[in-house]
């Protein structure tokens, strides 16, 4: 991995979308980035969910890549998803390659990519591969096993799931591969560009070896996850915080993420609950009956306490926190 720039920078379009959006993009990378080693990105083939949006242009898009690196002297990603893919992005001299979320969902897939990579004379200076889309550690770790095994320089890239970050299954592939660089997704892990700045603060923070990011000419005009992209000039801006030495403390902000993310779904789970107690509100004023029902509360901390434990929880804990959430429901009732 020695030839891997530190830290690793990936930016560019989500999608190739013509020429000149291309070499627009990596000129203005070029231009403002100064002396940051980036790998400049943009993907020609995009497993969309539904075939009526945007799907990329294929290997034509591979010659932009190809003009854009010996133009702006850039190393140049593309996303590959079946062997064809990687014997025509090999065969256009693109550097690295990338698995996205989708692929990497499949192990089949991920182990034709594998066999390809294997087979091929070309070998590309590193492979990218996202996590799943569904929150699997294992499946993850197995696919950086399978590409590894194709005597290629492997990178994890993390970038959410299912609309969270996921921040316990990074850890544990952190905790399992702290040989295998990996990298944050901050376009993907947010879904939004107003939150890449503060998403990308947890490169540092979490001891990350660098962040791929969208970056698009003109985002309100991308023709793929427009919303998500920035412009050059936002990215660069972000180059100080993408280039921080790593926290001291980067294990302790590991579970600290972990628990934010988990006090994010307890407090959603939350209102959820105060929304059903307050259709229940509805529903017994209409049938005359008061809120309070002491014998469904005792019932409710009977079991729960119970629950409690099993799990080494006092029950005066359950206790206190159950009243205060009971409190709350009479109230919204």
């Amino acid at each position: 991995m020695n030839s891997l720039p530190s830290p690793i920078l990936i930016a560019g379009p989500c999608a190739a979308e013509s020429r000149e959006q291309v070499l627009t993009a990596a000129r203005l990378l070029s231009e403002q980035a100064g002396a940051a080693p980036i790998i400049f990105r943009a993907g020609a083939w995009k497993p969309r969910t539904s075939p009526r949006t945007f799907q990329g242009l294929g290997a034509e898009a591979l010659t932009w890549l190809a003009e854009a690196r010996l133009l702006y002297h850039f190393p140049v990603a593309t996303e590959v998803a079946t062997p064809e893919h990687v014997r025509l992005a090999l065969a256009a001299g693109i550097d690295y390659l990338w698995l996205g979320a989708r692929t990497s969902a499949s192990p089949i897939a991920v182990q034709a990519i594998a066999d390809a990579l294997r087979a091929n004379k070309q070998k590309p200076l590193g492979v990218l591969v996202k996590n799943p889309v569904n929150p699997d550690p294992e499946l993850w770790l197995g696919n950086l096993q399978r590409i590894a095994s194709a005597d290629v320089p492997v990178i994890a890239v993390h970038r959410g799931c299912s609309h969270r970050p996921c921040w316990s299954m990074a850890h544990k592939v952190r905790l399992a591969r702290p040989d295998i660089p990996m990298l944050l997704d901050p376009s993907h892990l947010t879904g939004d560009a107003a939150l890449i700045p503060k998403a990308v603060q947890k490169v540092a923070l979490l001891a990350l070896d660098g962040a791929m990011v969208e970056v698009h000419p003109c985002p309100a005009d991308a023709l793929s996850d427009a919303v998500q992209q920035l412009t050059p000039d936002a990215f660069c801006s972000l180059l100080p915080d993408l280039q921080r030495p790593a926290d001291e403390n980067a294990q302790l902000n590991w579970y600290r993420a972990e628990i934010d993310e988990l006090d994010d779904a307890l407090w959603d789970t939350l209102l959820q609950r105060l929304r059903v107690c307050e259709d229940i509100g509805t529903w017994k004023k209409q049938h005359h009956m008061p809120p309070l029902q002491p014998e469904r509360f005792e019932q409710i901390l009977h079991a729960r306490k119970e629950w409690g434990s099993q799990h080494g929880i006092s029950p005066e804990a359950i206790e206190t926190i159950l009243s205060a959430i009971h409190s709350e429901s009479l109230r919204r009732q």
